[in-house]
């Protein structure tokens, strides 16, 4: 199969897989949403920070060194497998006995047998991490999303079950170990890889040697990607941490499904070209544009219409997520182009620049983190936005050179989808002003999508955006 057939069969198998899951996982998001209290959802949000470090930790960059690498063997898979197990059997030791001191942090008791069972997800997981490995890297989304989606499935329906018989915030501790399990038995049956005996300390140090960096540079990442929740959690109520969550998960939606797909396919397809520039660039820009083309309208929409939308499919109780939300959508609009102006770094093999980088934005976070803090949660939000371009600025710098592709260059290639996004937008929030106030939610939301979508479209076609032309070629490829 060509590399451009099995781009077009990844996106295609990758985005079953992305929406599937998280059409799914949404429906049971929204269930338990409107069973369990927004402390609830707080409760595990404060911890998440936790969960993010040991997966982290767990893998140590190994499993995209597999990714990245050529000619790997089974003394490679077998290699990074055995690690995998007994780095997760050591991080859970360390975070179960560290439980009780976060619990104290946040003074909340509980927390203690939360982390202890959530904790296990680490195990579970290195026991199918080269097996995803496997997968990815022979760009096989098929199998994975034929997985992940049973999975889901049976980790939700565990968790709607126990929150209707009253068990709080445990059906979701329980729904997402479920899911981490029925997952990894999948993988031991599917993939058609299982491991040998076999530990090589040469190239245990190769992988090592590329993955550490990353490491270091994912660790600060997941840190600061959840560090607005540890200070609103440390500072105000688990309430408000509930609405934050809330508002990060809706905003993640489509930011997960459209560009986490896409990301999970180009890593694997640009480390293919990586010695090719020109094709790289091409590649790298086309992917750009057409997901900022999707994305961004997305969110203004979502972002113009939250009110009616929040209280539609959460009920009023959540509506004070609204204007976390509506920030934050700002973000998702950028993450995108900094996950892409990334990857190049990292196919190109420069982790030790990744590292830097990372360490270099993370300082500007603590700095408005501290300046914001003193004046509220939305002060925090829009802290986050300010440091969310800085760092695009940083990003998309570096990557320029690699690929002679400058940041005002792609400023200049996304900012026509960009500009006719708020164009639109601008029209729904006139209309939703002045015209449908009055109507119920579920038609204000409808009519707003239909009347911001037309004036989109139609607006690329009469600028002939060429990121309408590829999305058409995308869905029609065969």
């Amino acid at each position: 199969m060509s590399l451009r057939k099995q781009a077009t069969s990844g996106l295609v198998w990758t985005f079953a897989q992305q929406f599937g899951n998280q059409i799914i996982g949404f429906i049971v998001s929204l269930i338990l949403a409107r069973i369990l209290l927004p402390e609830e959802f707080g409760l595990v949000g404060m911890i998440a920070i936790f969960m993010a470090i040991g997966k982290t930790l767990m893998d140590a960059g190994l499993g995209q060194s597999l990714v990245r690498g050529e000619d790997m063997d089974q003394e490679d898979f077998s290699t990074v497998f055995f690690f995998n197990v007994i780095a997760s059997c050591f991080i859970y030791l360390l975070i179960y006995f560290a439980a009780p001191f976060i619990a104290k942090f946040y003074e909340r008791e509980i927390l203690t047998g939360m982390i202890r069972v959530l904790c296990l997800t680490f195990i579970f997981s290195a026991f199918s991490a080269v097996q995803n490995a496997r997968l990815t890297k022979e760009m096989n989304f098929k199998i994975q999303a034929l997985i992940s989606l049973p999975a889901t499935i049976i980790g939700g329906l565990v968790g709607i079950t126990m929150a209707y018989m009253d068990y709080g915030v445990w059906s979701l501790v329980w729904s997402t170990v479920v899911g981490v399990i029925v997952s990894t038995i999948q993988l031991w049956i599917f993939s058609g890889w299982t491991p040998d005996f076999i530990f090589n300390i040469n190239k245990f140090k190769r992988h090592f040697n590329y993955g550490y960096k990353l490491t270091f540079s994912e660790l600060l990442n997941t840190t600061f990607n959840n560090i607005y929740i540890v200070v609103i959690g440390k500072y105000f109520s688990a309430g408000q941490v509930g609405f934050y969550t809330r508002a990060q998960t809706m905003k993640q939606l489509p930011v997960v499904n459209i560009s986490n797909a896409l990301n999970k396919v180009t890593f694997p397809l640009f480390a293919k070209m990586q010695n090719d520039n020109i094709r790289l660039k091409r590649v790298y820009k086309q992917l750009m544009q057409m997901v900022v083309f999707i994305i961004t309208p997305t969110l203004v929409f979502l972002g113009v219409l939250a009110e009616p939308l929040f209280r539609f499919l959460f009920t009023a109780k959540w509506l004070p997520a609204v204007p976390y939300f509506q920030i934050l959508c700002i973000t998702g609009i950028l993450y995108p182009i900094h996950a892409y102006n990334l990857n190049i770094l990292k196919v190109k093999g420069r982790s030790d620049l990744f590292l830097k980088l990372e360490v270099m934005k993370k300082l500007i976070i603590v700095v408005a983190i501290i300046i914001a803090i003193q004046y509220g949660i939305i002060a925090l939000l829009w802290a986050q936005v300010c440091t969310s371009l800085i760092s695009l600025v940083i990003n998309t710098h570096y990557t320029g050179k690699f690929l002679d592709y400058s940041a005002l260059e792609q400023l200049k290639d996304i900012l026509p989808a960009i500009l006719l996004a708020s164009l639109a937008g601008a029209t729904v929030l006139l209309f939703d002003i002045f015209q449908f106030f009055l109507f119920s939610d579920l038609f204000r939301l409808l009519l707003g999508g239909v009347i911001g979508l037309s004036v989109y479209l139609s607006s690329a076609m009469i600028f002939k955006l060429s990121s309408l032309t590829d999305l058409k070629n995308l869905i029609t490829s065969r």
